[in-house]
């Protein structure tokens, strides 16, 4: 069963940074591309960034591009979001996401809040 597990959430000032993880198992980590999403209340989910398998290349959603960096470890199985500069528009849960023959897996998120 594939699982993830995301944790590092929690309440910042704005300007103030936050580093995320995903934990996952249940698949061979290093063959899957990782992503991150976000979403907001009342708004639809988003893709934050995503990386890829072996190549490590990376993509990344154009409002957060120059402020946060994923990054992931394959022996720990584990892939990071690292945020800095956050804002209010940051408020947000986060979610780590995999696909896997055409099917989304999701964790149960981790809540970013950001005061003014």
């Amino acid at each position: 069963q594939v699982q993830l597990v995301e944790s590092g959430g929690g309440l910042v000032q704005s300007g103030g940074s936050l580093r995320l993880s995903c934990a996952a198992s249940g698949l061979s980590f290093w063959q899957y591309g990782m992503s991150w999403y976000r979403q907001g209340a009342g708004k639809e989910r988003e893709l934050v960034a995503s990386i890829a398998p072996t190549t490590y290349g990376t993509t990344y959603g154009a409002f957060v591009k120059n402020r946060f960096t994923i990054s992931r470890n394959n022996e720990e199985n584990t892939v990071d979001l690292q945020m800095y500069s956050l804002k209010p528009e940051d408020t947000a849960t986060y979610y780590c996401n995999v696909k896997d023959s055409g099917r989304d897996y999701w964790g149960q998120g981790t809540q970013v809040t950001v005061s003014s």
